[in-house]
């Protein structure tokens, strides 16, 4: 079976205060290194995997901030790509993107490496948010961004947002709306603010007396989104995605779909088959692995059937039109109510989920508490 490819590209100019993955700041020389290990890492999988495996309908190179390496660095990762992977016609290949990262010679360079969609970390119209959040951009640089991307080439492009955020407001979050809407791009995902623990963020909040949005306010601003971007002809297809029609993401679709993927880089994450691995995070552990000749994996799981069945559940039910009950008995050889039947009884009677056209999905209630949802079908 093909599968999906994930790069996770560790460096960024600056940590945004919100930001928990695994990043460093750029350095020149231990992009290098990075880049060395990264295209070692490929050449060890391409002697492992089966052929099948080495097959590739999506790639998707995020980070970190993948544009803040070199044009030389990304043509490289690229090209090692090709060379040790198969891509299958149509291959959705997204990179994603920060303004002020990019100028129109680095995105003609990734265009005609075959890069065919591009993810731009917009967040936020307003200066003063994008200054919480600790962005280095700001939205003129944003808009510039998305005509650079225009005149490169692209059109399929991604536009991230955040909403949520501490001090805004419905009118700033629909004015943002607005504002993204008048750059015509082809997606928008936009999630609400995680404050994660011991990022700067949440040291504002506990200590700077920084206030977080409350849950009605959020919660309006979710129900705002939907609204707006659906009356503009976008598809809701994900708790989180929206789409023109033909352009939503097929790299995530492999995740919602559960299907396997595999990824690269310091603290990447695997699932081949009925294992799911990951990889060291430390950048310096990751180099020494490759240059020894090992996969730097840290850790393993073989997953049952019973664990694979639960992921595909909640992870299906993330879709707007829900998980496919055909498709899952076919795959695991029971319907769904033999195994979950409890489950989905209670979360039916409680509104917050139903079963129509052969799909399991979430309603219109149960879409802003789905992590309540899925909580019913992660096992003990």
């Amino acid at each position: 079976m093909a599968i999906s490819l994930y790069i996770h590209v560790p460096f960024c100019i600056r940590k945004c205060r919100y930001c928990d993955f695994v990043s460093y700041t750029y350095d020149p020389e231990a992009a290098r290194r990075y880049r060395v290990a990264l295209l070692r890492e490929m050449a060890l999988y391409h002697e492992r995997l089966a052929p099948q495996e080495r097959q590739l309908k999506t790639i998707f190179i995020g980070g970190g901030t993948p544009t803040c390496l070199p044009e030389e660095d990304l043509a490289a990762i690229l090209e090692g790509c090709s060379r040790y992977f198969q891509w299958l016609s149509g291959v959705e290949v997204t990179v994603e993107a920060n303004p002020g990262t990019v100028d129109l010679q680095k995105l003609r360079t990734l265009r005609s490496a075959g890069v065919n969609r591009l993810s731009l970390g917009v967040q936020s119209s307003s200066a003063p948010l994008l200054k919480l959040l600790g962005r280095l951009h700001d939205f003129n640089q944003a808009v510039e961004a998305v005509h650079l991307a225009r005149r490169a080439g692209f059109d399929n492009l991604n536009l991230d947002l955040i909403f949520a955020i501490p001090g805004q407001t419905l009118a700033d979050w629909q004015g943002c709306l607005e504002k993204i809407l008048d750059l015509q791009p082809e997606h928008i995902s936009a999630y609400s603010l995680q404050i994660e623990e011991n990022t700067p963020l949440a040291r504002a909040v506990a200590e700077d007396g920084v206030i977080p949005c409350d849950e009605e306010t959020e919660l309006a601003m979710y129900r705002g989104v939907i609204n707006m971007l659906t009356a503009r002809g976008f598809e809701h297809y994900e708790i989180s995605n929206f789409a023109r029609p033909g352009y939503r993401c097929q790299h995530n679709l492999t995740y919602w779909y559960n299907r396997p993927y595999l990824g690269l880089g310091p603290a990447a994450h695997s699932c081949l088959g009925d294992e799911r691995f990951y990889n060291v995070s430390s950048l310096e552990e990751y180099e020494s692995c490759l240059l020894a000749g090992e996969l730097p994996v840290a850790g393993c799981e073989k997953l049952s059937r019973s664990t694979m069945m639960a992921e595909t559940v909640f992870l299906g039910l993330r879709l707007i039109e829900g998980l496919d009950l055909e498709k899952f008995a076919a795959r695991f050889g029971e319907n769904i109510e033999e195994v979950f039947g409890a489950q989905i009884k209670r979360l039916c009677s409680l509104g917050l989920v139903e079963i129509r056209s052969g799909r399991l999905r979430l309603t219109s209630r149960g879409l802003p508490l789905a992590n309540t949802v899925f909580r019913e079908f992660v096992l003990p």
